[in-house]
């Protein structure tokens, strides 16, 4: 019978882009410490159960020293509260697992000489309470850096201290340590109303966040030096200790690119394309417009006479733009999406691919030259590893916060303008000149391109021997062998 190992178990919420930065975390802990086992408890995802099971499977055959354990999904009978975020429906499918994953961990605690952390996601934070049960350290694993960290941090400060809530505050700037100064009303959407379900939630979160054993951060010392530097500081908890702070990135996936499909296409594009002169339009998994935004894009993209690489997604049901979670029409060509004859115009400078591209693999070609993102943290970090300038238009959760601290504070990316309206649509008039603008060789486009160098440079200097991330995770398995 093998010898019992040491093991650490990572806890995610059900969503993609937050897996990815757990697997990614796992396999760092084993270059430094082979010899442990990572243990990944899946919750049971509320939509699109299945979004996950390739990667895992994938996941599984590179990386054996990884287990993943499939918490059942909540009974039948469960009720849960009616609200226009489908956060809410994630947090509570969460606190109804609870009893699961206790018995899970169990499981794994008698199987193991040892079980040295519990690494919770933000969202998963109401497992905090299993993991002082069973006397587990509990981390805390932000995969949204350490900004916006900043910000969750102090929100209970805020709440007592600010009476209004961030609605009715509008444009109000807020002033958080560490954090970039941003309009009250721009702050994620399932914080804007203290009434909320969601908001009460995300509340109690972020009053338990402290109670932690760490800080676990996906992001480097001179990319968010500011809030690091606060957080380290105790300034965004001013009435509580603040646990240590370990800031061991950028981690990015391995991309994963398809071997055949638009996948392989793409990248033979843009093998024949010049050096650096491809701006790239992604706009993550649930980044969905409406058919008169992705029309708008289209006359941009052609009237800016740029080369480009663009991943549509299918437009949702009913034409009805969301940002959020989304029943998608059934699935529509892409000549019924875009405007008449686009295709055929472009095909000398643009690809347009649908749903789908290896995006840590497009970033690294050396054709490209420009990033149009939706600001998800994942995609920034893939693009300053790349060294690939952004254009940031933001779309929901926490990412208006990221383009002020991409576009103001780190200078690494230009924004993109809606209208003045608050409906969050572009015209193609701002797609044309912001692509323009970012390509450019002069201007605005050279100044980010010559920051986003730097910043590449500094990510390469974090991960090597000696480097912050580098000492930040030596910080952190080391602590676990006292």
């Amino acid at each position: 019978m093998a010898a019992a190992e040491e093991a650490i178990v990572l806890y995610p919420s059900p969503a993609i882009g937050h897996l990815i930065s757990m697997v990614e975390l796992g396999r760092l802990i084993l270059t430094h410490r082979p010899s442990f086992s990572i243990h990944i408890v899946l919750p049971p995802a509320p939509y699109q159960a299945d979004a996950t099971a390739p990667y895992i499977a994938a996941v599984s055959a590179s990386t054996p020293s990884i287990t993943f354990h499939r918490l059942p999904p909540p009974p039948a009978t469960a009720v849960f509260p009616e609200s226009p975020h489908h956060e809410i429906l994630v947090l509570e499918t969460l606190r109804l697992s609870l009893p699961h994953l206790r018995r899970t961990l169990e499981q794994i605690i008698s199987q193991s000489a040892a079980v040295h952390a519990l690494i919770l996601d933000f969202f998963s934070t109401a497992a905090l309470s299993v993991a002082v049960e069973l006397r587990i350290p509990g981390y805390h694993f932000s995969t949204s850096g350490a900004a916006c960290l900043a910000f969750c941090l102090h929100l209970p400060a805020i709440q007592k201290t600010q009476p209004k809530s961030f609605r009715e505050l509008g444009r109000t700037v807020l002033e958080v340590p560490g954090a970039p100064k941003l309009p009250a009303s721009e702050v994620p959407k399932i914080l804007l109303d203290r009434d909320d379900d969601v908001y009460r939630y995300f509340l109690d979160f972020t009053a338990r966040v402290p109670e932690s054993a760490g800080l676990i951060v996906n992001t480097f010392d001179a990319l968010e030096g500011e809030a690091v530097n606060a957080i380290s500081a105790g300034l965004c908890l001013p009435d509580r200790p603040t646990p240590p702070l370990y800031c061991i990135g950028p981690l990015i996936g391995d991309g994963g690119a398809r071997k055949e499909g638009s996948g392989a296409d793409c990248l033979a594009w843009l093998d024949s394309q010049p050096k650096r002169s491809v701006v790239f339009l992604c706009f993550g998994s649930l980044g969905i417009f409406s058919r008169e935004q992705l029309k708008e894009i289209a006359i941009g993209l052609e009237r800016s006479g740029q080369r480009f690489l663009w991943v549509v997604r299918d437009p949702p049901s009913g034409d009805k733009r969301n940002a959020d979670v989304s029943v998608k029409d059934p699935d529509l060509s892409l000549e019924g999406l875009l405007p008449n004859g686009f295709l055929e115009r472009t095909k000398e400078r643009g690809h347009v691919v649908k749903s789908w591209a290896p995006q840590v693999e497009v970033l690294g070609h050396e054709s490209v030259g420009g990033f149009v993102t939706h600001c998800g943290w994942n995609s920034v970090l893939e693009a300053v590893r790349a060294g690939v300038p952004m254009v940031a238009w933001p779309l929901y959760a926490e990412q208006k916060f990221n383009r002020v601290l991409l576009t103001e504070e780190i200078r690494i990316a230009l924004p993109m303008v809606e209208r003045d309206d608050g409906s969050g649509f572009v015209d193609a008039a701002e797609v044309e000149r912001r692509v323009k603008e970012l390509m450019e060789t002069e201007g605005s486009g050279e100044l980010v391109r010559r920051r986003m160098d730097e910043m590449k440079k500094a990510a390469e200097d974090a991960l090597s021997d000696g480097g912050s991330s580098r000492v930040g995770l030596l910080r952190l398995v080391d602590s676990w062998r006292r």
